[in-house]
């Protein structure tokens, strides 16, 4: 599956999703990237648009490499074995830094606005692809501790294993493809993957939610 940009993956998604229109759902986007797609399912399902944010901590000798990940409020999600060679002091560090990115990225994107209340109602998580999962694991564990009546997670493209194990920890995973061989990289599924700016994502937020 190639898809044409975030927006068509967005659109496909809100078909698979359209169920859910009669229900008192909000979709929550993982910036930056999600943010697209987030926008095309609340406008579909005629919901409001919040977000849940995340940020990954890289390995130090390769910052690309994520390690850990964690959202505002959740516990972060680690790779055990990695962190087992990077010792405590060195993660209590990362996380202190990710969660101050947190803080400020909210800020950016919301302002003072307070995060909507989800309690009772049914949760959607929407990402443009996930690789290794870790930041929708992170997304997931913070939802949690919202209390939704219902969890789903939306995304276009995720490795057919990772999406057995996020159907474990939610109510429903919703994809277009759970691909076996996946190419290394969420970028490789579409045509153009330009990155999304904060600007951008101040941008979507306003619209759809006006």
């Amino acid at each position: 599956m190639l898809f044409k940009n975030r927006t068509e993956a967005g659109k496909k998604l809100a078909e698979l999703l359209s169920d859910y229109s009669s229900e008192d759902v909000i979709v929550y986007a993982l910036p930056r990237g999600g943010v697209i797609l987030g926008a095309e399912i609340a406008k579909a399902l005629h919901a409001p648009l919040d977000l849940i944010i995340t940020k990954k901590i890289g390995h130090p000798s390769n910052p690309e490499y994520a390690v850990c990940a964690l959202a505002e409020d959740g516990a972060p999600i680690c790779n055990q074995s990695e962190l087992e060679m990077l010792g405590h002091q060195w993660l209590e560090e990362e996380k202190h830094k990710a969660r101050e990115e947190i803080q400020r990225r909210r800020e950016e994107y919301v302002g003072n606005t307070t995060q909507k209340d989800i309690k009772g109602k049914t949760a959607i998580i929407v990402d443009d692809g996930i690789a290794t999962g870790l930041t929708m694991i992170a997304s997931i564990e913070e939802m949690k501790l919202h209390e939704p009546k219902e969890i789903v997670v939306a995304i276009p493209i995720v490795p057919y294993l990772t999406s057995l194990k996020l159907e474990g920890m939610v109510d429903k995973v919703v994809y277009v493809e759970a691909t076996r061989d996946f190419l290394g990289a969420v970028g490789a599924y579409y045509e153009d993957f330009t990155q999304v700016d904060d600007d951008e994502v101040k941008r979507i937020l306003k619209e759809v939610n006006k």
